[in-house]
């Protein structure tokens, strides 16, 4: 007999967590308790009660995350620019925090004794979800059935739903999308399917929330975005919640074809992961912090920045948000972020967002200094000489010491 009674899983209410709630009754003998998030995902999430209960579920949450989830999330990752690789802007990342948080206290409030998730044992998806539950809660027991059982396939997924009368829609399974996809109000991911092989190019249909460039409008769209405390709070001078921002600029990113994103990354597993994602809104609103940035933050402050972010985002890419050192971080990027207000005015257009205007009450770019005209006097020209021989002296003592540099 199993000492695990209950157990709350991270439920979606698709094959494979429909699957995992009936395997966890029959290999634990325990009492589940299903927990969907609603972070945006642009699918309904109640259908996934009926499935539970159908299923003899008696404890249920379903739980609309979305400003949780932008403002204590998604907002933080950007006031660091962050990038994963030059490139991943970590929309599948940043959801895995929350919801390992959610987990831990549903296990908590409901006295589970164990957490469980659908993630293989190939992704990175198990250590995120896993870290910020030992994190959050040290003893909780995990319960990885992807580790665990000899289910496989989609197939043999399909085949463990029939002989155990899961309630799943077969006639929708079978026309199932050749690709796996995870969503949330940030992006939407694309694996497997032809995407397996890097050479090969997506296919048009494939992507959900974008048109392509090509078939974009042909007149640009201009959008204001004002910001405070490196956020954005209004978009065209309307105050909007954090999720509501979101929301609104990848309606207007996924219009003008801005977002796509095709790579090859590197897994914390070790593996190397094809993937497509769409993050329209993302994109916006990293090329547009940026640009506040540039006038409100000293330049020693934003190269700093720049210097830690690709650790920063390495730690939300391999599930260390709840570490010390991710919040240690996170304490330097928000003190560095009480100047960056002011409004950022971006030009939409065909797959780019170009930045056009940027003010603030706080800017450090002085006019007076900066001017090619005449300055009255604002800038010695003259001081530029002594601080060129004395960044040059090193240079000059190497050269006469007969150092060759070519």
């Amino acid at each position: 007999m199993s000492d695990i009674k209950k157990v709350v899983l991270a439920y979606s209410g698709g094959l494979d967590t429909s699957v995992i709630v009936r395997w966890l009754q029959e290999r634990y003998q325990c009492e589940v308790v299903t927990f969907t998030a609603d972070l945006g995902q642009g699918e309904e999430v109640e259908p996934a009660r009926a499935k539970a209960q159908a299923m003899g579920v008696k404890e249920i949450f379903i739980e609309d995350l979305r400003e949780e989830f932008v403002r204590d999330f998604v907002f933080p990752m950007f006031r660091a620019n962050t990038i994963y690789e030059g490139e991943y802007l970590l929309g599948t990342s940043i959801a895995r925090p929350l919801i390992a948080k959610r987990l831990v206290e549903i296990a908590r409030d409901t006295g589970a004794d164990a957490i469980s998730h659908g993630a293989t044992g190939k992704g990175n998806d198990q250590v995120r979800f896993e870290l910020g539950a030992y994190a959050l809660a040290p003893g909780i027991k995990v319960i990885a059935p992807w580790r665990e059982w000899d289910l496989s396939s989609r197939e043999t997924l399909m085949e463990f739903a029939s002989q155990h009368e899961i309630p799943v829609d077969f006639s929708k399974a079978g026309k199932k999308s050749p690709y796996s996809m995870d969503a949330n109000l940030l992006h939407i991911s694309y694996e497997g399917g032809i995407l397996e092989d890097p050479w090969a190019e997506p296919e048009e249909d494939m992507w959900r929330w974008s048109v392509s460039p090509e078939a974009a409008p042909d007149t640009p769209t201009y959008i204001e975005l004002t910001f405070q405390g490196g956020d954005i709070v209004a978009i065209d001078g309307e105050p909007l919640a954090a999720h509501e921002v979101l929301a609104r600029l990848n309606k207007l990113g996924g219009d003008n074809g801005i977002g796509r994103l095709d790579i090859v990354e590197n897994r914390y597993v070790g593996m190397k992961s094809r993937g497509a994602y769409e993050t329209p809104g993302g994109t916006i609103i990293l090329r547009a912090h940026r640009a506040i940035e540039s006038i409100t933050l000293d330049r020693e402050v934003a190269h700093l920045k720049d210097e830690l972010m690709p650790k920063y985002a390495e730690l939300i890419y391999n599930g260390y948000w709840w570490s010390p050192e991710r919040k240690m971080l996170q304490t330097l990027i928000d003190e560095s972020q009480q100047v960056v207000n002011g409004v950022v005015r971006v030009k939409l257009y065909k797959g780019n967002v170009t930045v056009v205007g940027r003010q603030s009450d706080q800017t450090l770019f002085d006019d007076k200094i900066a001017t090619f005209e005449d300055d009255a006097g604002a800038y010695n020209q003259q001081d530029a000489e002594g601080f060129i021989k004395l960044n040059a002296l090193r240079l000059r003592i190497a050269a006469n010491k007969g150092r060759q540099l070519k």
